[in-house]
């Protein structure tokens, strides 16, 4: 009788921790916001690099004991370990020194130093994978800004802001990991608008 009480306590601990569900974002783009040209990272790419991975390893939800083997597969820089539990969200996080951004009636297309293209279609609310890991993603707008969510099916979750300042000239684009016991960090980057063929 005892162990049958102690299954039926897990079991409804278990259920109390529901998926956290994506809510979907605007997809009518503001008539004053365009992303569209070639921008430059303010900082050390190499430096904002070693951020992103220390962010990655603060909030993948599990310590170095959990890893199955050591983290010699890696994707455009960043750490990628396989694991038998925790989170993989960053591998839909692209970093580059250069973007160039096309924006269209429907999406934005960001290419991230000329060698990975990322499309966001405005209001989207899909299933996204690289690879064997998958995740669900919603992206649209905020008011000015435009939001792309990402949350893999262990609870990490990716958050990008994109938004333009100082009259158009600057795009700051702020990145957010959070684990599933809600731990983040975020950093924000910023990328100064130059002429394409500079």
């Amino acid at each position: 009788m005892r162990a049958a009480l102690v299954l039926l306590g897990a079991a409804l601990l278990a259920g109390c921790g529901a998926q956290e569900v994506l809510i979907p974002k605007s997809g009518e783009p503001p008539g004053t916001v365009d992303f569209s040209g070639y921008w430059e990272l303010r900082t050390d790419a190499n430096a904002e690099r070693r951020r992103l991975n220390e962010a990655i390893r603060r909030t993948d939800g599990i310590d170095g004991g959990a890893i199955l083997q050591p983290a010699d597969v890696r994707r455009d820089g960043f750490l990628l370990e396989r694991r038998d539990h925790g989170g993989l969200v960053h591998v839909f996080l692209e970093h580059g020194r250069r973007l160039k951004i096309t924006q269209t009636d429907s999406a934005i297309f960001i290419s991230f130093d000329r060698a990975v293209v990322e499309e966001f279609r405005f209001g989207e609310n899909r299933e996204v994978s690289v690879g064997p890991v998958v995740a669900d993603r919603v992206s649209g707008w905020e008011g000015d800004t435009y939001v792309v969510e990402t949350l893999d099916e262990n609870g990490m979750k990716l958050t990008e802001r994109f938004e333009l300042a100082d009259g158009g000239e600057t795009l700051r684009r702020t990145i957010t990991l959070r684990s599933r016991s809600d731990d983040s960090v975020t950093i924000v980057q910023k990328f100064d608008r130059v002429d394409s063929s500079s």
